[in-house]
């Protein structure tokens, strides 16, 4: 390629040549395949590529959620300080300045005056220190800007103790006046009534039928007062449309009903807003883990709309795809997870069959062994007697008990495996009874006896079980009362072992309560199973409350009542 010239900006004069393309075409996501090229597949990363795209992609997820962060909480901040503004100017609307006030006039007179067009607030008259009078003015405050609205109109100039008084805003007002105008411009769009002076004894039907006449009445409501079924002596109505407003209030202004006159006029605030009464408004800020929540929720859409920008697609067919290789993704982990679990399962099932089988080749060889010391012990062979005669003879073995079963004496003519036969059967024989005896401890056994007996499994606990009771003084009766399935591992809590005390002493004393929970395998989702053991100051306050609460119905379960092992119970062993 050939040089060309440069022009004075350091750019290209002329036309760019055609280029030689060298290699292949790779086609990026969101590339267009031009001229009928099919699309090269990009290289795969490498590992340090990936995790480095995934910091990208995290670092700029928190970029934008910063980002969002700001731009919400800035428009919440300033959506409360409008809101502020607008309650302020509220405040103003309801407030009247009231002048030329003859000197004699006093609070009740200005309230019994003002009154009827709404409820006053307050009342604030200036007084001279010096003539203990006021000074001829006083501001009154009222629930609603309305009320405050129809005084003004309809009271100034009215002649009040030989005066006719001033009526009009205070002198504050302009510099609300924006945020106010802005309020009755809001108004304007509800064709709602303001009606003031109702009689307390009226309700919400009677001042509906009385004002339905003028046109179709969408709401009618009357302020309530702490007291269920008052009203504080003015409501508005909302119509349909405004000339049934108008009718309304040019009919029923100052009309007489039920002996008060009426004060109707056009609702100058829209239904949403309320008069705080100058009460100080605290900034109620978001919660930070729901504006940081939020924020996330709308980086990820903006960042959706993005990439549907830059690829030209909409953004419900990419979210669609990222839900379906989400739920793609959910089964593969969904089913590696319940592989693992059969694994486990199997991993399991085959340790008990090693373990059910060494218990059996344990047997086998303990009987084999039997059998070939009482084959040694009885083989007539003239070796082991030339063998035996020159030790001295054996000291004569006691003598056994006279309920012990005697072996008979082995003849020459019985073949050798029924004896050995006979011979294992008479020492299980002496083994039953072995244990017979140490359960009931009716008859002490010898140190070579004890050391012999074989003991396995469930009998072994049992018989240290027993011969412990038997050290501590013999059987005793449980007051032990085991209560099962009576709840959930979900439901244990603190005030669980109060209600269960609670619910138990109707049966006798309580002196404990025990709450186990036994988990039934090692894995985190195995079932756990709770065991609530109540100690009783008697056996048979336990046996009480077993009969009353065994198969009892208690929130959805059917309790299973039993009197625990007392020694069990008292050896903290709650396995049983």
């Amino acid at each position: 390629m050939g040089e060309m010239a440069m022009d004075g900006g350091g750019g290209y004069a002329g036309p760019v040549p055609p280029l030689l393309e060298s290699g292949g075409l790779v086609v990026g996501p969101g590339g267009k395949k031009e001229g009928g090229r099919a699309a090269i597949a990009l290289p795969k990363l490498s590992t340090s590529e990936s995790l480095a795209i995934q910091r990208a992609k995290k670092y700029a997820m928190e970029q934008s959620i910063k980002i969002v962060l700001m731009k919400q909480t800035l428009a919440h901040q300033q959506a409360q300080a409008k809101s502020l503004q607008r309650q302020q100017a509220i405040v103003l609307m309801c407030r009247i300045y009231v002048g030329s006030i003859n000197f004699e006039v006093r609070e009740d007179t200005l309230k019994t005056t003002f009154g009827p067009f709404g409820p006053i607030k307050s009342i604030s008259m200036s007084w001279d220190p010096l003539t203990q009078k006021h000074k001829g003015f006083a501001f009154i405050d009222y629930e609603t800007p309305e009320a405050a609205q129809l005084a003004l109109e309809q009271m100034n100039g009215t002649f009040i103790s030989g005066r006719n008084i001033k009526v009009g805003r205070p002198s504050n007002m302009p510099q609300a006046q924006t945020i106010i105008e802005e309020i009755q411009r809001d108004a304007l769009n509800y064709n709602r009534v303001y009606v003031g002076g109702i009689h307390k004894d009226l309700s919400t039907d009677d001042i509906k039928s009385v004002f339905e006449a003028f046109g179709q009445i969408k709401t009618c409501e009357l302020s309530p007062t702490l007291v269920e079924g008052r009203h504080k002596g003015y409501g508005f109505i909302e119509y349909e449309n405004l000339q049934s407003c108008q009718d309304a209030i040019s009919s029923m202004n100052q009309f007489d009903l039920g002996g008060q006159y009426l004060r109707v006029g056009r609702s100058i605030t829209p239904p949403d807003i309320k008069n705080t009464g100058g009460q100080s408004l605290t900034n109620s800020t978001i919660p930070t883990a729901s504006a940081v929540a939020a924020a996330a929720v709308t980086a990820k859409i903006q960042a959706l709309d993005a990439v549907a920008t830059n690829l030209g697609l909409d953004s419900q067919d990419i979210k669609m795809e990222q839900e379906k290789e989400d739920n793609i993704a959910k089964e593969k982990k969904t089913k590696e997870q319940e592989e693992k679990k059969e694994k486990r399962e199997k991993e399991r099932e085959r340790e008990r069959d090693e373990r059910s089988n060494e218990r059996s080749n344990e047997r086998s060889r303990e009987i084999s062994q039997t059998h070939s010391h009482h084959s040694r012990s009885r083989d007539p062979s003239p070796r082991r007697e030339e063998r035996l005669e020159p030790a001295p003879p054996p000291p004569p073995a006691s003598p056994p008990p006279s309920d012990r079963i005697s072996p008979p004496p082995p003849g020459p003519s019985v073949p050798g495996d029924k004896v050995v036969a006979t011979q294992v059967a008479m020492e299980q024989a002496q083994q039953l009874e072995l244990q017979k005896k140490l359960m009931s401890g009716s008859e002490s056994t010898t140190l070579s006896q004890q050391e012999n007996m074989q003991i396995k499994g469930q009998s072994a606990r049992h018989l240290v079980m027993q011969k412990l009771m038997g050290a501590r003084g013999g059987l005793r009766e449980s007051k032990v009362l085991c209560l099962k399935n009576m709840v959930g591992s979900e439901e244990v809590d603190e005030q669980l072992q109060e209600e269960i005390e609670e619910e138990c002493s109707k049966y006798g004393d309580v002196e404990n309560v025990i709450i186990y929970q036994e988990r039934q395998s090692e894995e985190e989702d195995a079932e756990i199973l709770v065991k609530i053991f109540v100690e009783f100051g008697h056996p048979s306050h336990a046996k009480k409350g077993r009969d009353s609460l065994n198969g009892r119905f208690f929130g959805g379960r059917t309790v299973v009542a039993t009197v625990y092992d007392q020694v069990l119970y008292e050896e903290q062993d709650f396995s049983h």
